[in-house]
């Protein structure tokens, strides 16, 4: 039971629902209080402390019964209805026409559930492996049942019917064995459906844990140096990737709100006790950050802009409050995109609504756009990030509009994809920039990005 509850778990997360440590532990916990003998109490048990989002259950609903079965009685033994001698008459008749059938016979007539070496011949032999997604268990199935001569066994079964009158038993007790024949069928049947649903989500299991780490690889490697096939890859990925930051976000701010201890304002407080009792004071701070984000969507940083977007707006429940811009050559106001719709969608019609150019961009004319028409977004608790590689194409950095900026703001952060040393060549003009910025991290692959956010949202 501990193995398959374990597979359980790695099948859930293979599907896409969020199972951390903790609640796997949890899940362990609440088996071992509440049992195992009654099924749908077991059931609950895990659903209550594995998902966690309403949205997971109709996965969960769908992965219990193939690791933990229906609950549905074994198959029965019809041929115990006969005698010994008429169960060796039977089985002699059998062995002669049945051919191809005689096994899925022998498991029908005897009531004996096929073994797992049985059943993962058959799913390798209808190309289970091949399979994407649980919901094809069906379809799986029935090819097993092909392989097994499902399609004939009626014909056959009505053999055997007449087999048994001949050998004298009565109609009512050959319905009885027709039924119990019938039961047995439908319950074979669905135990294929759940072996291959079980297989196939156990080989999105082994797909996950190597996606996995082909993502660890995709996510060190420079945004410019992946493929299209690459990027979605890791567009798949950033939902998990801010739930991850989200968490990391939420212990800080409650860090925050607890506060550490204030000593200056503990003696003060306990003067008029001289000591006795004490007091205790502590300092808290406001701990969601307000952003204003100024990003550089021209060709060369179009996937830097896309993942650093995607991955803000999906901690929005831990932010105050956000603005974003994008700019080419001219600042644009893209607050309301992403106000109006999700974080994915408001990223390509961004991106769409702002098409590419070469040789245009114009940071300069951006910071003046931003100086006269958006000022009003800075104050002493906003954190003004700006997203571009610090090339200028030789026009006026705006280094007066800059400062104005730096002015106003709490902080002023800048991601650049470029290393350090590539900084003031060309049309750079990050050398400029780099000293009135509180911080300056290099973004040049997901991984930095992710880190750099981290960072920020601190």
């Amino acid at each position: 039971m501990e193995e398959r509850i374990a597979r359980f778990v790695s099948g859930l997360r293979a599907s896409g629902v969020r199972v951390s440590i903790a609640e796997s532990e949890d899940a362990w916990h609440a088996v071992n209080h509440m049992g195992i003998l009654d099924r749908d109490t077991y059931r609950l048990s895990l659903r209550s402390t594995l998902i966690k989002d309403p949205t997971d259950i109709p996965i969960f609903e769908e992965l219990f019964p193939l690791y933990f079965g229906t609950d549905e009685p074994p198959l029965l033994n019809p041929m115990a209805e006969l005698t010994p001698e008429q169960q060796d008459q039977l089985w002699d008749m059998i062995q002669e026409f049945a051919g191809d059938l005689e096994e899925l016979l022998s498991w029908l007539l005897s009531g004996q559930t096929p073994s797992e070496e049985d059943l993962q011949e058959l799913a390798d032999m209808a190309g289970v492996q091949m399979a994407g997604s649980p919901q094809q268990a069906e379809w799986y199935a029935r090819r097993m049942q092909r392989l097994l001569g499902w399609e004939h066994l009626e014909e056959v079964l009505e053999q055997i019917w007449e087999m048994l009158a001949e050998m004298g038993l009565s109609p009512q007790e050959i319905d009885a064995i027709k039924e119990q024949v019938g039961e047995n069928q439908e319950q074979l049947s669905e135990h294929l459906a759940d072996f291959a649903g079980r297989q196939i989500v156990d080989q999105m299991v082994e797909e996950s844990a190597q996606k996995r780490d082909n993502v660890h690889e995709l996510m060190q490697r420079s945004f410019n140096a992946l493929g299209e096939r690459e990027m979605q890859l890791l567009r798949d990925q950033v939902r998990r990737l801010a739930a991850r930051l989200r968490s990391r976000v939420a212990l800080r701010q409650k860090r925050g709100k607890n506060g550490k201890l204030d000593a200056k304002a503990t003696i003060r407080a306990n003067l008029r006790y001289s000591g006795v009792p004490l007091e205790l004071r502590f300092k808290t701070r406001r701990t969601k950050p307000k952003l204003v984000v100024l990003c550089d969507i021209s060709t060369s940083m179009r996937p830097v802009a896309e993942f650093m977007l995607h991955l803000l707006y999906e901690l929005q429940d831990q932010v105050a409050k956000t603005r974003s811009f994008a700019f080419i050559s001219h600042i644009v106001d893209v607050s309301d995109t992403f106000n109006r719709h999700r974080p994915a969608t408001a990223v390509q019609r961004v991106l769409h609504d702002l098409p590419p150019g070469y040789y245009n961009t114009d940071l300069g004319n951006t910071l003046r756009g931003f100086v006269d028409g958006y000022l009003d977004t800075l104050d002493n608790r906003t954190t003004f990030i700006v997203l571009g590689d610090g090339r200028n194409n030789y026009n006026d950095p705006a280094l007066d509009a800059f400062q104005e900026i730096k002015k106003r703001a709490r902080r002023v952060l800048w991601l650049n994809p470029e290393y350090p040393r590539q900084w003031g060549t060309g049309d750079s003009d990050m050398l400029q920039y780099a000293p009135l910025c509180d911080h300056v991290y290099q973004v040049r692959n997901l991984a930095q990005l992710t880190d750099a956010i981290d960072k920020l949202m601190a």
